[in-house]
């Protein structure tokens, strides 16, 4: 039997790499090897994902969190590297852009391992942008490059994938797959509808955590007064992510919405099913709004996911507060409406079937 290792680090790649698991445990051709980086560490940022989505417990917690970028990566790099040398996988499998799917990208190819990017080809343009130069790298190391748009696609091309000797493949968006499928479980499983006695199309869903924002003390006021307009009109409700709530407290900004610890992804589902509309920094939210059906404000200069700008089903408000409430006024009387199915189907099947031949063939 063929092994692969996986390696996860935080909240998105847990999501997506539990449709892929479930797969994989499906028709048993295939052994999987877990490890979590730990670069989200909090227990409501990570093992709630493990314990809901049924997802195989990693055989290997690095603990690696709360270090500079390079300092995280390194001991990343180091950490895998042990691990791939007891294993000796046949493939290594990382998702999307941050610190861990770096590490593990880089401990493979040194050791001359096939790699496997899910979520390839995604470009923001902005170098300033850690994830930026994440995905850049680790798609230049990979041997098959599963992408989820047209547009994904067409950027490698323009980077001259061609003349690599590399695979790139659009399957689709691996996140359509979980959306799906734990949909119907979140129905069961959340009360948070209840608890938080909210009425449904009633309330603005939000989550602010990016670098560029929380890491800009002017960016993120000017974020929060926006929500705090807009919170005179709509409840806004705002999981807040462990870093956002430190810097706030640290510098004494307080505002009036309404702040929730980190949720699970049962929870963030029926948010989701039940807001008005999303107001976001994240890029997965992005499409989650999307395939939930709701319309997205966009908090940052760009996103990776032009299709839902160019179906106007997002705007892009950057961290300027009046254009974050003007995008709110502009969707929140609009009927949600795609024709279009942007992201594609039965994504994890493919992936699968992919990652078999490159594995088998």
């Amino acid at each position: 039997m063929k092994k692969i290792v996986t390696v996860l680090g935080a909240r998105p790649q847990f999501v997506k790499a539990a449709v892929l698991s479930r797969i994989i445990n499906k028709y048993s051709e295939i052994e999987e090897v877990i490890i979590h980086t730990g670069q989200h560490f909090d227990a409501n940022m990570s093992q709630i994902f493990f314990d809901e989505m049924e997802i195989p417990a990693p055989k290997y917690n690095l603990n690696i969190h709360g270090l500079q970028h390079g300092a995280m990566t390194a001991q990343m790099l180091s950490k895998i590297e042990e691990i791939l040398l007891i294993e000796k996988p046949d493939a290594l499998v990382v998702f999307g852009d941050t610190n861990s799917t770096l590490a593990g990208a880089l401990a493979a190819k040194k050791l001359h391992l096939k790699v496997i990017h899910i979520e390839a080809g995604l470009r923001s343009f902005n170098m300033k942008m850690p994830e930026e130069i994440n995905r850049i790298i680790t798609d230049r190391l990979s041997d098959l490059l599963l992408c989820p748009t047209e547009t994904a696609i067409g950027n490698l091309a323009n980077e001259g994938f061609e003349n690599f000797p590399s695979k790139v493949v659009k399957t689709g968006d691996i996140m359509k797959d979980a959306v799906s499928y734990y949909s119907k479980k979140s129905v069961e499983k959340s009360t948070i509808i209840k608890d938080l006695e909210l009425e449904s199309d009633n309330f603005v869903l939000a989550t602010i955590h990016r670098q560029e924002n929380t890491d800009s003390l002017e960016n993120l006021n000017s974020i929060f007064k926006g929500l705090e307009k807009i919170a005179k009109e709509t409840k806004v409700i705002l999981p807040i992510h462990p870093r956002t709530r430190q810097i706030l407290e640290k510098n004494q900004s307080n505002y009036n919405i309404t702040l929730i610890d980190p949720v699970g992804y049962f929870d963030m589902l029926e948010l989701l099913k039940h807001c008005k509309l999303v107001i976001t920094d994240s890029g997965g939210l992005q499409k989650e709004a999307y395939f939930n059906q709701k319309y997205c404000v966009i908090a940052r200069e760009e996103t990776e996911w032009v299709e839902l700008l160019e179906n106007g089903l997002a705007q892009i408000v950057g961290s300027d507060s009046q254009n974050l409430v003007d995008a709110f006024d502009f969707f929140k009387q609009r009927t949600f409406n795609s024709a279009t199915e942007l992201y594609g189907n039965n994504v994890g099947e493919q992936i699968y079937a992919e990652i078999k031949s490159l594995l088998y063939f």
